[in-house]
């Protein structure tokens, strides 16, 4: 059976937004101030009906409240701009998940985790290092350093490809100067198309989409990518964080998050797989990734234990 799961909407910035709480479905983690809960949210463009459910009912069933939100702008969320993938407005809204999420009955706003994959794996370790009362983060196959995946696409498909994303991007930018409708381009398509992602094996995401996820993102997203750097917050952190890395990642370049765990010094743990970066939300290596969270997070929101810091572990290990 799964755990039961409610629909609330919480304020960001003035816009409602959608999240579900899927509560715990025992109390084995449960303190004298209440539960932990993870909060959660997708990668770029990405909405809460694809892929993450799998991952917070796995937390539920081991006693973790989840709270798994939509951004402003996708999914069942609300907001004006539409299909707006902006770094400054997602972190916004993970910090207003935060406060949201310490609110809910029986939770301990003492023991928050920070969940993200890809574009909001970079995140969590960012709004973590920003608000130190966050209980730990798990940082899965993440994107942390926008300067190194600008080097790895230039390296697979050339500095043409990274020339007419800049020049799309540019377009969508000044059309919205001009007041006209934004100019979108797919989140991901197949090897040489004009997507944000064309990486092999992008298009399978599609099979594991939502019904509220759409293929498609403001341009402008890509004139972001550079500037979007969570490596250089990682030393800030002050709890631990699980960093979860794809040794064949083709999308968030493998280097820049062992980098970032580096940074993080006693506070992280590394674990590397074997697989790319979409192989993660479903199959074999999604139920790996998730029992190395909950093994992470049994010591990481134990009050009695302290955290196990600072291990590595081998590919496939």
């Amino acid at each position: 059976m799964s755990p039961p799961r409610s629909d609330i909407t919480f304020a960001s910035h003035g816009v409602s937004c959608a999240a579900w709480h899927v509560r715990a479905g025992s109390d084995a983690l449960a303190g004298p101030s209440g539960r932990p809960c993870v909060v959660m949210a997708h990668g770029f463009g990405g909405t809460r009906d694809s892929g993450l459910l799998g991952y917070a009912e796995s937390f539920a069933d081991a006693g973790i409240d989840a709270f798994v939100f939509d951004y402003r702008g996708f999914g069942e969320s609300g907001g004006r701009l539409r299909q707006d993938v902006s770094v400054r407005r997602q972190r916004q809204d993970y910090h207003a998940a935060l406060a949201a999420a310490r609110r809910l009955p029986g939770v301990d706003p003492d023991r928050i985790v920070l969940w993200g994959t890809s574009y909001s794996g970079g995140h969590a370790i960012v709004v973590a290092a920003q608000d130190r009362r966050v209980a730990a983060v798990v940082s899965l196959t993440p994107a942390v350093d926008g300067l190194a995946t600008m080097r790895q696409i230039v390296r697979h498909a050339g500095v043409g490809r990274l020339l007419r994303m800049a020049g799309h991007g540019l377009r969508d930018a000044a059309r919205a100067l001009a007041g006209q409708p934004p100019h979108l381009v797919p989140i991901v398509g197949p090897p040489g198309s004009l997507a944000m992602m064309s990486t092999p094996g992008a298009m399978d995401v599609v099979s594991m989409a939502g019904r509220t996820w759409r293929n498609e993102a403001r341009a402008r997203a890509a004139l972001e990518v550079g500037f979007n750097r969570p490596v250089t917050f990682a030393a800030r952190l002050a709890c631990p964080v699980l960093v979860q890395v794809g040794t064949d990642d083709r999308v968030a370049p493998p280097d820049a998050a062992r980098r970032a765990a580096r940074q993080a010094g006693r506070w992280a743990e590394l674990r590397e797989y074997p697989v790319d970066h979409f192989d993660v939300y479903d199959g074999p290596w999604q139920r790996r990734a998730v029992a190395d969270q909950l093994d992470f997070l049994s010591d990481a929101l134990d009050p009695v234990r302290a955290p196990r810091r600072g291990r590595h572990r081998a590919p496939g290990a």
